[in-house]
């Protein structure tokens, strides 16, 4: 032991006994000067037996090793060092810090194998998550705790120069990931995913796989991308997978769908239900009343279409339909309600103006269309209504438009007539309607139940309640007749009341004779404005004791529309204590699916003019727009409803694609209570399978 040394057992006199780390002191030769305690515990020999000792001597793995040639390094550049070094002896890796001292070299050396192995288990799991990101087909990334990008797959890579040129397309390794997609994202759509993925990184005290979702588009040379963005937590340190999925065939296909339940399918015309809402805003206009409905009905259109068939039938629309769209004015409309009838709306005309821009429209007709090799001659019978004061409904201008089409094909055709309140021919019929319903009418309806059928089964599902009115005069009269006047005088709000009373104890009645039947009840739309129909619904439910959940209440597309907000507040209501909701006749009116599936709707009942579309588009591929409907309602977690059921094909047709439940003729026929308790016993005999009776071609028990 030299003069001045210090042994580190001696606390008192060693200044660094304390320090955690190893500290020691070699001088030129290389021999040990000093150790304190954290360098004897770690090395595992006292102070005394090492002092004066050349560190090779003590220690014969470090000849030739990293370690000597740093130290040797340090003692002829006098520049400090700082390396880490794998010790073989004792099988582990130290972190080294050489400081030069005029006397030799201070050594600072502290155990990080813990900290190696664990730098390369998460190196190990990063080449992991690297193989499991390259092997994905969405461009995808890998971010860390910090927000910078540890790795990217090959797909998005590729993106890089397939979707977006660069440097449009964001991220490399290392690059921050927000900063980077300031480059392919607008600033609302940044804002959302900045706070959304920093949500994900730093909220460390909740539990992995958490994620977050963002829809964004993006420009490209091809025109506009669609993407959707899933960002998940992977691990506890806070690595984040990115992954964007380019959805731009989906969405395109959402927006045709759009499209397609908002115009006619065949001339791309708006349909009834877009014509209905474009009048309505137009109505709606305070004082505005320069605006008319033409209705044009084609003159003997049916015996063209049933002489030279449906296929130049269709032709021959789509013709009419080319030359009224150039013949309007900038700024009008024109709609095609079905059939051979097609609907102008004008905006900024009077009276006079309205049948000058109709006599004009006629000139349309006075050239013969052509079809192939065939010429056919064609007229119109129009009927105009102008916008009135006290009309402000866009179902009553139209329907003054379609009285004053009547009396324009009754005159002779061909004939442009304006509409005038006396042309009401059924006025007196309403009257009476309206009358009788304010009397004892309400006693004189009935209910028949028509079969809804579970489309995997085939066993019955339910039953969906159809009123009638038993006339003492004109004998059992449909719906369509009576419960049109019941709406616009507001009768329909006891009507309905009633129907509810009676079609729960119905079905509260059935269920005690083992009989479980979902019972389906239109409800109108007064329901909503007078706010009466929770407490309409909660009193009928209560008398009878049928559970909430087996009644299901139907409404329009157009019933809907009239009030959403309202509607949606008393569904919604509804919905919570058990009582399921459907849009009945979807595709048929109101067709914002953005507003219709924000409601609390549990059901989606298909009308069978989107059955007959889906007949005449399908072309080597049966039921692809109904399969579209279907997949959509069944994503949203709606259950679907095909009705107008009529033939084997269709049945199969709704099955293919997917439809949970149907209805219609084929399937079973609207019947009175103790009928349908009969007819449901017969199915019950032959299998209990309504489709396969059905699809066999063999007669449905209890038709007819």
């Amino acid at each position: 032991m030299q003069p001045g040394d210090v042994r580190p057992s001696e606390g008192r006199r060693d200044p660094l006994g304390n320090v955690p780390d190893a500290v020691y002191r070699l001088d030129p030769q290389g021999r040990f000067a000093y150790l304190n305690a954290a360098a004897e515990k770690m090395l595992g020999q006292k102070a005394e037996e090492l002092l004066g000792r050349a560190a090779v001597e003590a220690f014969p793995a470090l000849r030739g090793s990293l370690a000597e040639e740093q130290y040797r390094q340090v003692l002829g550049d006098g520049r400090p060092r700082e390396f880490q070094f794998f010790y073989e002896p004792m099988s582990r890796w130290f972190e080294v810090r050489v400081f030069p001292d005029p006397g030799g070299a201070a050594v600072l050396f502290r155990d990080i194998d813990g900290r190696r192995l664990g730098d390369e288990e998460r190196e190990s799991q990063l080449r992991g998550l690297s193989a499991v990101l390259e092997a994905l087909p969405s461009p995808t990334v890998l971010v860390g705790p910090d927000g910078r990008i540890l790795s990217a797959n090959g797909a998005w890579s590729r993106s890089a120069n397939e979707v977006l040129p660069e440097p449009a397309w964001p991220g490399r390794p290392g690059e921050d990931y927000l900063t980077a997609m300031t480059r392919g994202l607008g600033a609302p759509a940044h804002a959302q995913l900045s706070e959304g993925l920093r949500t994900l990184l730093t909220e460390t005290s909740r539990s992995d796989g958490r994620t977050f979702h963002l829809d964004y588009s993006a420009d490209s040379p091809q025109g506009t991308v669609w993407f959707h963005l899933q960002a998940t937590r992977v691990d506890h340190e806070g690595r984040v997978v990115i992954t964007h999925t380019d959805v731009s065939e989906q969405v395109r296909a959402r927006e045709e769908l759009e499209w397609k339940v908002r115009h006619d399918d065949l001339t791309g015309l708006p349909n009834r239900s877009r014509l209905l809402e474009l009048t309505g805003e137009a109505l709606a206009v305070a004082g505005r009343t320069d605006g008319a409905l033409l209705m044009l009905d084609l003159d003997g259109f049916k015996t063209i279409n049933d002489s030279l068939g449906h296929e130049i039938g269709d032709q021959l629309l789509r013709l009419v339909a080319g030359r009224l769209s150039e013949e309007i004015r900038p700024g009008d409309t024109v709609a095609r309600l079905g059939g051979d009838q097609f609907v102008v709306l004008a905006h900024g005309c009077d009276a006079s103006e309205a049948a000058a821009l109709a006599f004009r429209l006629q000139t349309v007709f006075a050239l013969p269309f052509r079809v192939g090799e065939i010429t056919v001659p064609l007229s119109a019978s129009i009927g105009v209504a102008v916008a009135r004061p006290e009309v402000r409904d866009a179902h009553h201008l139209l329907g003054d438009a379609d009285a004053a089409m009547f009396a324009a094909k009754s005159n002779g055709r061909d004939r442009v007539h304006l509409f005038s309140p006396s042309l009401r021919e059924a006025a007196r019929w309403r009257l009476e309607v309206a009358t009788r319903l304010r009397g004892d009418a309400i006693d004189q309806l009935v209910v028949h139940y028509q079969p809804v059928v579970r489309l995997d089964t085939g066993q019955i599902d339910g039953v969906e309640a159809l009123v009638r009115w038993q006339h003492p005069e004109r004998g059992l009269l449909p719906p369509d007749t009576f419960l049109s006047v019941a709406e616009e005088t507001g009768q329909i709000i006891p009507i309905t009341r009633w129907l509810l009373r009676e079609t729960t104890h119905r079905a509260a009645e059935w269920a005690a004779q083992g009989l479980r039947l979902r019972m389906s009840v239109n409800v109108s739309a007064r329901h909503f404005s007078a706010e009466t129909l929770v407490r309409d619904v909660r009193v009928a439910l209560q008398q009878s004791g049928l559970p909430p959940d087996q009644l299901v209440l139907e409404l329009t597309e157009t019933s809907v529309a009239e009030d959403p907000t309202r509607a949606e507040d008393q569904l919604s209501v509804l919905r919570s204590f058990g009582v399921r909701v459907a849009i009945d006749d979807f595709g048929t009116g109101w067709s914002s699916l953005a507003q219709l599936f924000a409601l609390p709707i549990g059901t989606l009942k298909i009308d069978r003019s989107l059955l007959a579309a889906a007949e005449r588009v399908a072309v080597g591929d049966t039921g692809a727009v109904l399969a579209a409907i279907v997949g959509l309602t069944r994503t949203l977690g709606i259950r679907s409803v095909a009705e107008g059921i009529e033939t084997p094909d269709q049945l199969r047709m709704v099955r293919a694609a997917g439809c949970d439940l149907a209805q219609g003729w084929l399937l079973g026929y609207p019947m009175p209570a103790d009928q349908l308790l009969t007819w449901v016993r017969e199915i019950e005999s032959a299998g209990g399978d309504v489709c396969a009776l059905a699809a066999a071609g063999r007669a449905v028990p209890g038709r007819g």
